[in-house]
């Protein structure tokens, strides 16, 4: 979902009007004028999402849909007609439909339908067909989250009454898996970018469903509701200057959130669900106390077992998310000791050599190395002991146009050195400083880092 529009707009009826004007006035044939207003719209800036660019006498197939929906749902003025299982087939085949050209986001489809009544229209649907009829159900929902693709669809959705029917609809379907992520696809979707629908889904103790959820299924069934999860603790609206997203994660850890997911780690990585689970727990993991909560829980070792089959299977997506994960829970200290402790240096290290041809798994294994030595000498010179300093030197040597990795390796090499005289006068032998300066010079993203880097290696000129 992309940010919320600026700059100038123009409506549907001035669009068909410039057109016209194109045809009447200087005699374009209907694609011509259509593509001549497209072009000086664009140029001029204007935001022409919502607009049907269709030629004059043609049919656009979204509106086309969404104008029989609305007689089939406007006849279903009695809920007896739910029972009509052909009325209901028929809904269930436009929303289908509907759904197909919405999905895909780059096509303006979904722009069209929500400026023209779409969202309200499923939304209507959705609590007229309700009772007995979970494909219909189901169908509805995925509709509905295919339709939410900016600021402006999702107000529509809570000015419709969104939040509560969604809430209603996930607390009478909680047995059945279909209905519950096609539900939480809409969580998802409707509070992305949306602060004041986050708080809504809060206030109707959505917190409490999505936990519950998980204790009576597995997540592996229901993958919109780890997606959920992280976007209810993500702060990315705009429009607000203090989320509440810190407090909301509070509010998962003190109902068990914590446990839950790391039972979801503990099925290895067979589960379809592991990277999911494991970039939800990262979001949830806030602050140092959910941090610990989550290592009492077996979650650092659920983790680093993660690590070792993710690299003897060559997972590189479960590396990096099982690695990030890792470097969250590393910010408390008393979890730095117990990874050190569980061998996760030399795991970690182990990891880099099967992956040593992945700038993506290398910064995040260095990422998660620079946590760990992060106002900690002993394992820095643990780190130094299994390898760091070499992983630093050969990713660097052999991904110098990798801006993230570079930057990454800066950072670790820091805080190698910033405690440890002993391991600057190592790192210094082995090349270090020439690596550094053309990561300074190449990299605008590494200039600080790699400064901070010389100056901690005791180099005097570690500003030129």
């Amino acid at each position: 979902m992309g940010p919320p529009k600026s700059g100038r707009t123009i409506s549907q009826q001035a669009f068909d009007e410039m057109v016209k004007e194109n045809m009447e006035d200087l005699g374009m044939d209907s694609n011509e004028a259509l593509q001549d207003a497209i072009q000086t719209l664009t140029l001029q800036g204007v935001d022409l999402s919502g607009i049907i660019t269709c030629a004059p006498g043609e049919s656009n197939p979204v509106m086309e849909c969404l104008d029989k929906l609305k007689q089939l749902n406007e006849k279903w003025s009695d809920r007896n007609l739910a029972k009509v299982e052909n009325a209901v087939n028929e809904i269930v085949e436009l929303l289908v439909e509907l759904n197909d050209m919405c999905k895909d986001k780059g096509s303006g489809n979904a722009a069209i339908a929500s400026k023209n009544g779409g969202i309200e229209l499923v939304i209507s649907v959705c609590t007229k067909i309700r009772a007995g009829f979970a494909l219909g159900l189901v169908t509805s929902l995925k509709t509905v989250a295919s339709l939410l693709h900016d600021l402006q669809s999702t107000e529509i959705f809570r000015e419709s009454g969104g939040p509560k029917i969604v809430i209603d609809i996930l607390c009478d379907g909680r047995q059945d898996v279909s209905i519950l992520d096609s539900g939480f696809s809409v969580v998802a979707a409707a509070s992305t970018g949306n602060e004041v629908i986050k708080e809504s889904f809060m206030e109707l103790k959505i917190d409490e469903l999505i936990v519950q959820t998980l204790k009576e299924h597995n997540g592996g069934s229901i993958p919109s509701v780890y997606n959920a999860i992280c976007i209810l603790l993500t702060s990315d609206d705009n429009r607000v200057v203090a989320s509440q997203v810190f407090g909301y994660a509070r509010k998962f850890a003190k109902l068990g959130i914590a446990e839950v997911l790391v039972d979801s780690l503990q099925e290895g990585i067979s589960s379809s669900s592991l990277v999911s689970a494991s970039i939800a727990l990262k979001a949830v993991a806030v602050n140092d106390e959910i941090c610990r909560s989550v290592a009492n829980h077996g979650g650092i070792d659920a983790i680093l077992h993660c690590i070792d089959n993710s690299g003897e299977q060559c997972n590189n997506t479960v590396a990096r998310a099982c690695c990030s994960l890792l470097s969250k829970l590393a910010g408390s200290d008393v979890n730095k000791s117990a990874i050190v402790e569980k061998q996760g240096m030399d795991r970690l290290i182990k990891l880099s050599s099967r992956f040593s041809d992945d700038p993506s798994v290398l910064q995040e294994v260095m990422s998660t190395i620079s946590i760990l030595c992060l106002r900690s000498p002993e394992n820095a010179a643990c780190a130094i002991e299994s390898g760091a300093g070499d992983l630093a030197i050969q990713a660097m040597q052999r991904f110098p146009d990798s801006d993230q990795l570079q930057r990454n390796s800066c950072f670790m090499i820091r805080n190698l050195v910033v405690r440890n005289p002993e391991n600057r006068t190592l790192l210094l032998g082995n090349g270090i400083e020439a690596l550094l300066r053309k990561a300074k010079g190449s990299h605008k993203s590494c200039k600080n880092a790699a400064t901070d880097a010389l100056r901690d290696l005791g180099l005097d000129n570690y500003n030129l």
